[in-house]
């Protein structure tokens, strides 16, 4: 029998253009980049090319890619057994994932519920929040709605879009969505008019309190991406307003979600984002870099009070009618234990600080360019505004680029011409690298942005006077 003979790197690339759809990707415009392996925090494509992942893998890689603990967690798991259903039944590596994220989420959070993706945690938390006011100890039925906010991104279910505030999304799929009660993103940049930075946590607090005020006998949840609305472009929350909603959320009798989806493992300096300013929300959602970006895991954390709201008799029908058949699969349970394991050995957030200190400092000699609007950085998570022109120091005076120009797309392709993968949402460069990159990788990554936002806002310009 003849061996199959493995495509060429030319055919893989016509089957990737010919056979497959990519997500968030207009394949009119694509150009295969097709990534055969991987070695620490460096890609390899199919033309032995390598490539530094500044974006984690989007956002979920923490320790590199192809660590030998990790690689050999599933090993260790194969031997046992690949999968098996979490709906009544149970395997050693899920009990053990449950109990380590009990004790290292915030106090309070006292059970896992595990699914298969970001979206589907806090679809999960948002039908228990609900399913709660039906059924705990002093019944309110009247709580259906929810809190979300402008520009929000939790996931791309049906639920998720609803309670998201991408405007793209809405204006295709309005059609199929449910409305929340949605508040202005909280957002340092640009400031709201007549607003001052020194006045901005109290101006947000005060909107979420009028609304609290008005709506909270009908308000089952409030949902929010602590500090960070990472899928809005890096958006940073003023200091204070987290533990602010959470005040406020027990003041009137809301149950506050924590997405931590993007925010957490480690990625804002601490483990869980919720830990910087102390709060301690009634559900927190888990996925992304739990794993460690090897496998598809996600874990919705719970109160005590809200397991016991669905405690009963069969008869009594207080079970949470929620679950995915992949839910609690061993094999990611297992590299995602091995995982938690590295946060420790390696003491990866403790070895992040310097790293967090150097990104400020390239970010520093970026923020001088003409193009640069605004950057906004929280521990390793990085947005780069591009603008078409700056207007004083009144953020909100900066000249936009057009949506059309791809402004975004246009540096990151020239960023992969210097040797590094970043991937922009928008007109905003993210820099998000896996946390165990190492100095000289972070100094190649913020060179090679800096230097490709000069080569193609020079070109723009040029392009501009000739055609003047």
């Amino acid at each position: 029998m003849s061996e199959t003979k493995a495509p060429s790197a030319e055919q893989l690339r016509d089957w990737d253009r010919q056979y497959h759809w990519h997500p968030f990707t207009q394949m009119q415009e694509y150009e295969p980049l097709v990534i055969q392996s991987a070695e620490g925090c460096r890609l390899i494509d199919v033309d032995g090319r390598e490539f530094i992942d500044g974006v984690s893998s989007l956002w979920c890689n923490v320790h590199g890619h192809r660590h030998p603990k990790l690689n050999a967690a599933i090993r260790e798991q194969l031997d046992k057994v690949a999968h098996v259903t979490s709906l009544g039944l149970s395997n050693p590596v899920v009990i053990e994932l449950a109990k380590r994220l009990v004790e290292i989420t915030p106090d309070g959070l006292d059970y896992a519920f595990f699914s298969d993706s970001g979206a589907s945690a806090v679809e999960v938390a948002v039908k228990m929040a609900l399913q709660y006011w039906q059924q705990c100890e002093n019944p309110k039925p009247k709580k259906k709605r929810y809190i979300s906010f402008g520009q929000a991104y939790h996931g791309d279910t049906i639920g998720m879009v609803s309670l998201g505030g991408v405007p793209r999304f809405h204006e295709i799929y309005g059609p199929l969505l449910f409305e929340p009660i949605r508040l202005p993103s909280p957002a340092t940049y640009p400031l709201p008019e007549g607003v001052t930075k020194e006045q901005l946590t109290q101006h947000y607090l005060g909107q979420l309190e009028k609304v609290l005020e008005e709506h909270h006998e009908e308000i089952a949840a409030l949902i929010i991406e602590p500090l960070v609305q990472g899928a809005a472009g890096m958006v940073m929350q003023p200091d204070g307003y987290l533990s602010g909603v959470r005040e406020l959320t027990k003041r009137y009798d809301v149950l506050m979600i924590a997405d931590e989806v993007a925010v957490g493992m480690g990625r804002t300096g601490r483990m869980f984002a919720c830990e910087n300013e102390d709060v301690h929300p009634d559900l927190m959602c888990i996925a992304k870099g739990l794993t460690g970006g090897y496998l598809p895991v996600s874990a919705t954390m719970a109160s005590c009070e809200i397991y016991d709201a669905f405690l009963g008799s069969h008869g009594e029908s207080r079970t949470f009618f929620h679950g995915h058949t992949y839910a609690g699969n061993p094999l990611g349970c297992a590299v995602a234990l091995a995982s938690l394991d590295l946060f420790e050995e390696e003491k990866t957030l403790e070895n992040l600080q310097p790293k967090i200190s150097r990104l400020s400092e390239h970010l520093e000699q970026i923020a001088g360019h003409p193009h640069v609007g605004d950057i906004r950085q929280r521990g390793f998570m990085v947005g780069i505004e591009l603008v078409a022109s700056k207007s004083g120091e009144d953020a909100g005076g900066h000249t936009p680029y057009p949506w059309e120009l791809g402004i975004g797309n246009q540096v990151c392709r020239k960023i992969l011409e210097h040797g590094v993968w970043l991937r922009p949402l928008g007109n905003v460069i993210v820099i998000m690298p896996p946390l165990a990159i190492s100095m000289e990788e972070l100094d190649c990554i913020c060179k090679a942005a800096r230097d490709a936002i000069h080569e193609v806002t020079s070109e723009i310009e040029d392009s501009a006077r000739v055609d003047a």
